[in-house]
């Protein structure tokens, strides 16, 4: 095992190119399409997962929100396919970087905002002031609501980021603690080896939340500006 901690989050290169954009392509022939009348059991799966979480996450939408449903169906599919595949040995798993997290989160957020403004101007700016607001804190709320609303992209793309990579770390850990234990007591190597079992499972499910999560949060932000 890498004695780095922190080598898997180092972004892969190719004599000298990263291939950052590769990787990142890739999940998209995890979900290929299909001409046939009748499709096999795991494009079945796959489609029916989606109805659902569409039917889910856009119930809520009017029909100007509705016209986000490929866009939403699309960010979950990649980051729960990334999620996944980052937990392949030896892989790379791009969610684990901040930057490309805010660069999901914030033309996202700025979409949904902009969105807002434009077509409930009134609405979007009572949000900065509550109504019943004293005079005096009025120019305190201001500011606090302005902080809060452009904190959105950055909590976003924090809890993605911190989640994936906490996971990952607490993996390469207990792997290095079990190899470790192995030449002194088989025991103890062996329970610390189903913790590391159980918490691969966990991850599993860390990995599909946290996208619907992230997917989720930019459909309620949708949900009130739209």
């Amino acid at each position: 095992m890498n004695e780095n901690l922190f080598a898997s989050f180092i972004t892969p290169t190719m004599m000298g190119l990263p291939i950052v954009m590769l990787i990142i392509m890739f999940p998209s022939l995890l979900f290929p399409s299909t001409a046939r009348l009748v499709n096999n059991r795991l494009i079945s799966i796959q489609q029916w997962l989606i109805r659902v979480t569409t039917k889910q996450m856009m119930a809520i939408h009017s029909k100007k929100g509705q016209t986000w449903t490929l866009m939403l169906i699309s960010l979950i599919m990649f980051i729960g396919s990334t999620n996944l595949l980052g937990l392949l040995p030896h892989s790379f798993t791009p969610t684990t970087q901040l930057s490309m997290n805010l660069g999901m989160a914030i033309p996202l957020w700025a979409g949904t905002v902009i969105l807002g403004f434009r077509h409930k101007t009134k609405a979007s700016l009572a949000h900065f002031l509550p109504q019943g607001t004293p005079l005096p804190l009025i120019p305190m709320l201001i500011i606090i609501e302005t902080i809060s609303l452009f904190i959105q992209p950055m909590a976003l793309a924090v809890r993605l980021t911190a989640n994936i990579t906490a996971g990952h770390l607490l993996i390469h850990l207990i792997g290095g603690a079990t190899l470790a234990l192995m030449s002194i007591s088989m025991t103890t190597a062996f329970v610390t080896f189903i913790i590391l079992i159980l918490l691969t499972v966990l991850e599993f499910a860390v990995a599909l939340i946290q996208a619907y999560v992230f997917t989720l949060l930019v459909s309620l932000y949708l949900h009130d500006n739209a």
